[in-house]
């Protein structure tokens, strides 16, 4: 009597392949890559069902053979088993390394079990990658495995298998991006003005754009500073420079960009006049007259910023109590806190005008607005007042600033 093919996984490959097998005869089990049976040897025999109206009924039944060696029956049905699984949400990536948690489901199917980390691909100049040597014994029924000392922004193969060749889990993964290297040289065109730098490539991350910060000062006007601040995108590699008189001074940082923000700066200096001995200028505020302890008040002689000076535009006047040269900038560029008169702060917008003429302003007046308050100046105190313009367009914001110094 012969017993027909079990109607299991249809996954399942059976061998010897055949309609109808003999009683008793060993068939082997076997599944897909990364798939096991939950036998892998069976056969077939037949048992006597109880009695049915007096005759004998003989019913086909499958054992496998387990672990130990020992037949068992199989009660229900055997199917292809996923031998190893990566438990979800468990996939770490970070710009270095690549973890994740493993499972096996069927132990005795996971000894020897092998995980290794390799570059997906070759790597070419200037991007080279170094071969990592991520590779480690699995032991147990879980665990995880980390693949360190990885590089940015590069593709990883991670596997793991079975001896000799048996292949449970493969993933291909790209590192998370990180900022961008430090640029190699950026270099002033003499014969168009405009600053050149070399294209920076997407080994760490792909490159966005780059972060211009254009500090130019005045040798004829020590009071002046006039501070661009530009976002360019990736495939713009020069900038042309404002134009200004011969004395001009230029300081500039450029940065890379990636989606992980900005990398190291490069710094480049330069006087128009002397490109070979650049020298940077300092900040010689101008002074104010008509000082008043007893009132708190000061006259600030103001002129417009702008080049047009017809056109109405808003400038701002900072307060602070300070005045290095340091502090000059970081006040150009900073955003001023609002007043309160309970812990006045260190630096405040005392007035907004649109200036199109000269005129002589009364700091310390007591005068307030929606965004500004002219505040009383106090007695013993030493104080820096900038007279800035703030323009701003798509890609780039410039910010020009008059300083004034005093003691009141």
């Amino acid at each position: 009597e012969m017993c027909q093919r079990p109607q299991w996984d249809s996954r399942l490959r059976l061998a010897p392949d055949q309609e109808n097998y003999k009683k008793n005869e060993e068939v082997m089990l076997s599944c897909p890559e990364g798939f096991q049976p939950s036998f892998t040897k069976i056969k077939c025999s037949s048992e006597v069902q109880p009695l049915s109206y007096g005759k004998r009924v003989y019913r086909v039944v499958w054992h496998g053979r387990d672990s130990g060696g020992a037949w068992i029956r199989i009660q229900s049905s055997v199917e292809c088993i996923e031998v190893l699984q990566v438990v979800p949400g468990t996939l770490e990536i970070s710009s270095t390394s690549i973890k994740l948690n493993w499972t096996c489901r069927l132990p005795d199917a996971c000894q020897r079990m092998r995980a290794t980390c390799r570059l997906a691909g070759p790597s070419f100049p200037p991007c080279e990658a170094e071969e990592v040597k991520g590779e480690e014994m699995l032991h147990g029924q879980d665990g995880t495995f980390t693949c360190p000392s990885l590089q940015p922004f590069t593709d990883y193969s991670v596997t793991i298998s079975l001896p000799p060749s048996t292949i449970l889990f493969t993933w291909l993964v790209r590192t998370e991006e990180t900022v961008p290297d430090k640029p190699e040289k950026l270099w002033l065109d003499p014969s168009t003005g405009s600053l050149r730098w070399k294209a920076l490539p997407s080994c760490k991350g792909e490159i966005i754009g780059y972060q211009l910060n254009i500090t130019m000062r005045s040798a004829q006007d020590g009071s002046f500073l006039e501070m661009e601040r530009l976002r360019l995108n990736s495939s713009v590699t020069e900038y042309l420079l404002p134009e200004h008189s011969p004395s001009s001074s230029y300081v500039v940082t450029m940065q890379g960009l990636t989606a992980a923000g900005a990398g190291a700066a490069f710094l480049w200096e330069s006087q128009t006049n002397s490109l070979d001995t650049p020298r940077p200028l300092d900040i010689s505020c101008r002074s104010v007259r008509d000082i008043s302890p007893s009132q708190g008040t000061a006259v600030l002689p103001l002129r417009p910023i702008a080049p047009h000076p017809e056109v109405a535009r808003e400038h701002q006047l900072i307060v602070a109590a300070m005045r290095s040269g340091t502090a000059v900038e970081g006040t150009c560029l900073g955003e001023p806190q609002p007043f309160n008169a309970s812990q006045q702060p260190s630096t405040y917008v005392a007035a907004v005008l649109n200036l199109t003429a000269p005129m002589d302003f009364v700091l310390g007046s007591g005068t307030h607005g929606q965004g500004y308050h002219n505040a009383a100046l106090r007695p013993g105190s030493d104080y820096m007042v900038l007279l800035r313009l703030v323009r701003r367009s798509q890609q780039a914001e410039k910010f020009t600033c008059v300083c004034y110094s005093f003691s009141v």
